[in-house]
């Protein structure tokens, strides 16, 4: 499975005149551990599936190693790792996702690995919170929490994602302030 940024605009262009509304979110929803993120679909390339990465020595453990990714080597960053997530299950890296980010955005090629890349969704302001205190604080990563209603067994419940600044997390490691593993 390989999903690119067009093929995600094409669906979100085809997707009812409500979502395409100014002020609307556009993400890539991904899972980590048992927790549900976001990041911001303009800040996406493409999603691949796993492929064999090669290990750097002396780098920070959240630094999975590179890969060729079509000609151009790619440095790979498990979020679950930078981020702090544990779990009580692992996944192995073979069954997990890489979301390539836009490097005119990063300034450098990186993937980000996920345990897995749920959907490409548009999500009205309503659905938002940014007023939380996990959003409020200065140090957090986090843009916002969203509510996305899903059916379980006929119940409608509510789904929270919490909406991350990729660029945020990125810019306070090394590879993406130098573009380097070193």
């Amino acid at each position: 499975m390989v999903w690119t940024m067009a093929a995600a605009q094409k669906s979100t262009n085809t997707a009812d005149e409500e979502k395409a509304r100014p002020g609307n979110v556009q993400v890539v929803e991904f899972v980590l551990g048992n927790e549900h993120f976001a990041i911001d679909l303009f800040d996406v390339k493409e999603v691949v599936e796993y492929t064999r990465i090669t290990k750097i020595p002396n780098t920070p453990p959240y630094v999975k190693g590179i890969i060729d990714l079509r000609g151009e080597i790619t440095t790979i960053i498990d979020l679950k790792l930078n981020m702090n997530i544990t779990e009580n299950e692992e996944i192995s890296d073979e069954n997990r996702r890489i979301i390539v980010l836009d490097d005119t955005i990063m300034r450098s090629k990186i993937g980000i690995m996920v345990d897995d890349v749920s959907s490409v969704s548009t999500f009205s302001p309503s659905q938002v919170e940014k007023t939380s205190a996990a959003v409020n604080s200065d140090d957090t990563n986090i843009l916002g929490i969203i509510r996305k209603k899903i059916r379980i067994r006929d119940k409608e419940n509510t789904e929270l994602i919490i909406w991350i600044d990729i660029r945020q997390i990125l810019n306070t490691t090394d590879i993406a302030k130098t573009g380097s593993t070193r």
